[in-house]
């Protein structure tokens, strides 16, 4: 029975992770992430990415704020946050947040507000969509893990 049931979770993660690829949220620097986590560090993935969602909630509140101030004009302190969003997305293999960030910094490089703020909806859509799919994935992964006698963290 424990055969099956890791069985499905194998299949469950594999699923997931062709769906995250396939719509393009993640691309191959995901996997050469994954492929860092080992015996020795068998969290280090889902520790990554902690620390990169801990670090966006930052940076989309510092960009929020900016385009919340009706005395906005420092669009060059905005790409400033967005080059790091772009770089840390890019760390953990976070294509389509990475390419709005893109966008986004168009938008801020021709000081165009509007552009900005719906650049910034949708940069923390596709953020909240990564999260909760990532978050999905390392349940899963825990899950397996549980079954084989490997203990990881609870994600937040």
């Amino acid at each position: 029975m424990l055969g099956l049931a890791a069985d499905r979770l194998r299949a469950d993660t594999n699923r997931l992770l062709a769906f995250l690829f396939h719509q393009g949220i993640l691309d191959e620097q995901f996997l050469q992430l994954q492929q860092l986590e080992d015996g020795t560090s068998p969290n280090f993935v889902s520790e990554v990415v902690n620390i990169y969602f801990h670090e966006s909630e930052k940076l989309l509140r510092n960009l929020r704020s900016l385009l919340m101030d009706r005395e906005f004009s420092d669009y060059n302190k905005m790409g400033i946050h967005l080059n790091q969003f772009m770089g840390s997305s890019s760390s953990i293999g976070a294509k389509r947040i990475r390419n709005v960030c893109v966008a986004f910094r168009a938008a801020s490089e021709q000081n165009n507000r509007a552009g900005c703020l719906r650049a910034l909806e949708l940069l923390e859509h596709e953020y909240c969509f990564l999260k909760n799919k990532l978050h999905e994935l390392f349940q899963i992964q825990q899950q397996r893990a549980l079954a084989a006698g490997v203990r990881y963290p609870m994600q937040n």
